[in-house]
This record gives C-alpha cells, sequence and structure tokens, in this order.
C-alpha cells in the first residue's frame, strides 16, 4: 500500500509548456497491489527436475495520479512459467517458457518486463515486473552462466508499441563482489518510433515510425573490489547500439564507486557515480539518441534522479549521482541521494520533442529541448523500516530544484516536492 503526495508537479509544466489548463498540479492519491503466487519443483531422478510458477497482479489507483490517471485498476497475469534443470557433475542446464521475471547484467537495458500505472493503476509501486512471455535457455558451470533469451514485455494497453527482443547474456561471478558480464542482443520486432532533432537543433522534431524494430545492442557490465582498501569497490557498465537502417549509433555509460564502513556498527555507505546517454547531436546527419529499452528506473538502479526520472527517460541526459545510508539499529535504515542532472545535446529532443516551442516573436525558427545544459537537482530522503520478519514500511521526501536548461523553457519555474509511506507485507 501506498500514499503519494506531490506539489507543483513537472515544474508546473502541464501548463506552462503543455498549455493544459485543467490540469492540477498538486496530487494525492493512494495505490496498492496484492501479488498472490505459488511454486513448485518436482524432481525427476538424480539429476533433473521441473518446475514452474504463476502469479497475478491485482493493482489499484484511489484518486488521481502524477499523470491524471486515476480511480482505476486491472488484473492480470504475472508469471506462468514451466522449466526443466539438470545437472550433471558441476554443470546446470536450465530451460523455461512463459511469463517470468529476468533481468540481463545490471538492468541497465533488460529488467522491467511489466508496466504499471494509467489503467492498471498503481503507479509508484510499479507492481508488474515480470515479461509477457520469456523463452530462456541457461548453462551454468562454477561462477559462468551464459543465458540465451527471447522477451515480449508486458506493456500496458495504453502504449504497447509489439516490441520483441533476443539476445544473449554472459556473466562470470569470481566472488560475491566480483563480477563481469556482456549482454548482445537485437529488438526483432517493434513499432516503437524515434524522434530526430532538426538541423541544426531549428524546427520541430521529426518522427521515425517504427524506428526500434532492427535495434542491435551491446552492453558490458563488471564489479569488482579496490585492490588495497577493504570495503571499497568500483562499478562500470558501457553499452552501444546500432541500427543501420536508420543509421543509429548511440551509446552510453557509468561508472561508481563506493565505501563502506564495515566497523562502524552503523554500518555507514557511500556511493559516488556518473551516468551518461547519449542524445542525437543536431549537426550531424546520423542519429545518436540513446534506446534505454527496459531498464529498471527505481532510484537505487538505472533512474536519472528522483523526482526528475519521471519527466527524463534514460535517454540526452546525464547526471552525477552521490548516496549515503545508515543503519543505525538492525531494523532501521536511512537513506540520502542527490543527483545532478543534465542535458546531453542541446536543442535535442530530451525525451520525446519535449518542450518544442517558439522563443520571441521568432515563429518561423522553433526550436526544441533545452539551451543550457543543467536540467535539475534532485534532493531525496528515505526512510526504511523492518517492522518484522514479513513487514516492511518505507518513507520518502524528495525535491527537485530546476537549473538552467528548464529556466531556458520556463521563466520562473517552482520548486517540485513529493511525499509518500508505503507498507509492503510478504506472506
Amino acid at each position: 500500500m501506498n500514499l503519494v503526495a506531490e506539489q507543483r508537479l513537472f515544474w508546473d509544466f502541464g501548463e506552462t509548456v503543455a498549455g493544459v489548463t485543467d490540469f492540477d498540479p498538486n496530487a494525492e492519491w493512494f495505490e496498492a497491489y496484492m501479488k498472490p503466487g505459488v511454486t513448485f519443483e518436482r524432481r525427476a531422478g538424480e539429476r533433473a527436475s521441473f518446475y514452474g510458477g504463476l502469479s497475478g497482479v491485482v493493482s489499484m489507483t484511489i484518486g488521481t495520479d502524477a499523470f491524471d490517471a486515476g480511480d482505476t485498476g486491472r488484473v492480470t497475469l504475472e508469471e506462468g512459467y514451466f522449466g526443466w534443470r539438470y545437472t550433471a557433475d558441476e554443470t546446470t542446464f536450465d530451460l523455461s517458457v512463459g511469463p517470468r521475471v529476468f533481468k540481463a547484467g545490471t538492468g541497465m537495458l533488460i529488467e522491467a518486463g511489466g508496466s504499471s500505472g494509467f489503467s492498471r493503476g498503481a503507479l509508484k509501486l510499479g507492481p508488474r515486473k515480470a515479461w509477457g512471455f520469456a523463452a530462456l535457455g541457461a548453462i551454468s558451470h562454477g561462477g559462468f552462466r551464459g543465458t540465451a533469451f527471447y522477451l515480449d514485455p508486458n506493456e500496458s494497453p495504453d502504449n504497447d508499441s509489439g516490441n520483441r527482443l533476443a539476445g544473449v547474456d554472459i556473466r562470470y561471478d569470481s566472488n560475491p563482489n566480483a563480477l563481469i558480464g556482456l549482454t548482445v542482443g537485437k529488438v526483432i520486432e517493434s513499432d516503437a518510433p524515434y524522434p530526430e532533432a532538426p538541423p541544426g537543433g531549428v524546427g520541430i522534431p521529426s518522427i521515425i515510425p517504427g524506428a526500434r524494430n532492427g535495434l542491435e545492442f551491446a552492453n558490458l557490465y563488471g564489479r569488482a573490489p579496490i585492490a588495497g582498501v577493504p570495503n571499497a569497490f568500483m562499478a562500470a557498465d558501457l553499452a552501444f547500439e546500432r541500427n543501420d537502417r536508420i543509421s543509429l549509433r548511440a551509446w552510453a555509460g557509468r561508472a561508481q564507486i563506493g565505501y563502506v564502513f564495515a566497523g562502524h556498527r552503523w554500518k555507514p555507505t557511500f556511493t559516488v557515480g556518473y551516468q551518461t546517454f547519449s542524445g542525437d547531436d543536431p549537426n550531424t546527419d546520423r542519429l545518436e539518441r540513446f534506446d534505454p529499452l527496459y531498464y529498471e528506473g527505481n532510484p537505487s538502479a538505472w533512474s536519472t534522479g528522483t523526482k526528475s526520472s519521471m519527466v527524463f527517460i534514460n535517454s540526452n541526459v546525464n547526471s552525477w549521482q552521490a548516496a549515503a545510508s545508515i543503519t543505525p539499529t538492525p531494523v532501521d535504515t536511512f537513506t540520502v541521494r542527490i543527483h545532478r542532472i543534465e542535458a546531453d545535446e542541446l536543442r535535442s529532443p530530451i525525451q520525446f520533442g519535449q518542450a518544442t516551442r517558439v522563443e520571441g516573436d521568432d515563429v518561423d525558427n522553433p526550436i526544441t529541448g533545452v539551451t543550457r545544459h543543467h536540467l535539475s537537482d534532485d534532493l531525496y530522503f528515505e526512510y526504511f523500516r523492518v517492522v518484522s520478519p514479513n513487514l516492511f514500511l518505507t518513507a520518502g521526501l524528495s525535491v527537485s530544484d530546476p537549473g538552467a536548461g528548464i529556466k531556458s523553457i520556463v521563466p520562473d519555474p517552482p520548486f517540485w516536492t513529493g511525499a509518500y509511506v508505503n507498507l509492503i507485507a510478504n506472506y
């Protein structure tokens, strides 16, 4: 269950940019979901077993949420898979088909297989994680695991672009704190369009229908301890995309370092990082817009900002990030996150042709995107408590301070604030 309150949503862009005068920038709503399920495994001799899982999601929203949807909900299938596992010596073969959760690498491109919100309700909780259909074949030996996948996302009927993708994820875990891996794949079917910056950034972005179809992607990722610095780690992701059909070349990356004061009873943890996702350069004929595909968008994973992640997807944005947490008791954790968000390319679509507008009286030369790099600064506080082994309470407060880029669109945008409290019960 989740209770949410937002003030000055989207820095009041609803009225000042989109011209929607009846959109209320202040919203309070309640959302909830239930996800019952069952799993089974049956041995078939000493080496093989059959297994499976079945679950569903019942979700709802009461009131009107941040995207002007509410008083709605749906009952949907979540997982419904069947699999076979065989172990010979130290090698395990694993095959499964059907709707299920699957994550490739760190979730930079492939994790969020299901969508929530809008007609389905439960926008913030996002209970749907499983792919609408997944065919997985994996081989494991020691620390090595290779997985071939075919995925059909469980997209909302409000925005179903008929996407299908396939590929391979290969990783090696040398120990619980060190790994290296590579995900490669291709979007084999899609109707999803892309925006393209106008020449020189002057004019209205063009829309390329079905542009995602045929996209090829590769994501190299790794994490390792820092030699000579106990309790410190470094992590990195690098991704490349290409689609010769539309002359696309795009890239993205992230670097992080972190440290845990393991000897202190409060276990203070600090992490800093930088992530970048290429935007379309308006001064080239090539398309450089990075497609984030199905990334996991929570603040501890791949979101760009906290508040701002509701506006900016991981395309044409860069972000400096810092996080700190303490655990003063075994059941209480306090976390603070700071994000500084910038546009990668000026006068280029940030999300999807966002903020195309006329400056002054120059009606013949509208521009898109922003004319300053700094978009926003997000500050987020979170409190997490283990109420019982089956009950978990989380409360959060966040604020977004618009930067020069946002102010190049709206002269005097307000602070955007929000708060929530939620309760999760596992049974």
